[in-house]
């Protein structure tokens, strides 16, 4: 994909960043949801430059979102404005999350993998959705198998499976020859299909759940991005008040929860922007 990205008459390059869907450890990356081995050795040697950094896929939005300009954030709850950490969630083919820690003059992206822990219900249907995810997935079941595009379609398949909804001859089809998640957001938002519609209701309620948890655990007063490809296509879905509410619902801090900003990422191309960033800065130094 670089070769082709550069073509064969490339200028040197003086320094590169690669935002990657996976743990960075020892300056390689193993992704989660693909079968790649990456190393930053090994991209050194081919683009010729010492200067390059492998980031977590959300780490570099997170730098994104630093640089947006306002017109790129939709304000979900507009909350109080602090100075203090920040954080930032994406559902996408995984759900990803980073914490931009205010050091006192500047937030500093620094990349988790807060996506992959344990899933905790709400209630007695997400209950009964844990269990059915336990048997699928052998035991642990982590927020990314409920908020990410094969989430939404476990979360479906388990209103179709275990709860009974019904679930149309057409449905079924679409779901068969198209991408299911896609499928099921399209006729969730535009109230299709009843299935579908309890299916996005339920995710987003798990997905503003999760970035509460998330707000909370880093104490993100300074707001919380919510990016990802998700969030733009099922975009009514997500700013019908939802998301907010399940966000919020953290009993005795209700109140420090309602007083975070929430904004979406409305550009796609966050994560390039950021990565665009890290390495501008790496070859200006």
């Amino acid at each position: 994909m670089i070769a082709r990205f550069l073509g064969p008459d490339a200028a040197p390059i003086a320094a590169a960043a690669f935002g990657i869907a996976g743990p960075v450890v020892d300056d390689a990356v193993v992704t989660t949801n693909l079968p790649w081995h990456i190393r930053a050795s090994a991209l050194r040697t081919k683009l010729g430059t010492p200067h390059v950094r492998l980031l977590n896929d959300l780490e570099a939005t997170a730098y994104g979102a630093l640089v947006l300009p306002a017109d790129k954030l939709h304000a979900l709850n507009v909350g109080v404005a602090r100075t203090g950490n920040r954080a930032v969630i994406a559902a996408g083919t995984g759900l990803g999350q980073a914490l931009l820690f205010w050091d006192g003059a500047r937030h500093v992206p620094v990349a988790t993998e807060g996506g992959h822990t344990d899933f905790a219900p709400r209630d007695a249907v997400e209950h009964d959705l844990l269990r059915w995810l336990e048997r699928k997935y052998d035991g642990h079941v982590s927020y990314e198998r409920t908020v990410s595009g094969h989430g939404l379609v476990n979360i479906f398949t388990f209103l179709d499976e275990h709860a009974h909804m019904p679930v149309s001859a057409e449905t079924r089809r679409r779901l068969e020859h198209e991408d299911p998640a896609k499928v099921i957001g399209e006729l969730g938002t535009t109230g299709a299909c009843a299935t579908a519609v309890a299916a996005v209701e339920r995710f987003v309620g798990i997905y503003g759940a999760q970035a509460g948890n998330l707000a909370l655990t880093v104490m993100a007063t300074g707001g919380v991005y919510v990016g990802g490809g998700i969030v733009n296509k099922m975009f009514a879905a997500m700013t019908n008040g939802a998301f907010v509410r399940a966000f919020t619902a953290k009993g005795r801090y209700e109140r420090l929860m309602s007083e975070i900003p929430v904004w979406i990422i409305r550009d796609p191309d966050a994560g390039l922007h950021g990565a665009a960033h890290v390495a501008a800065g790496l070859a200006a130094s």
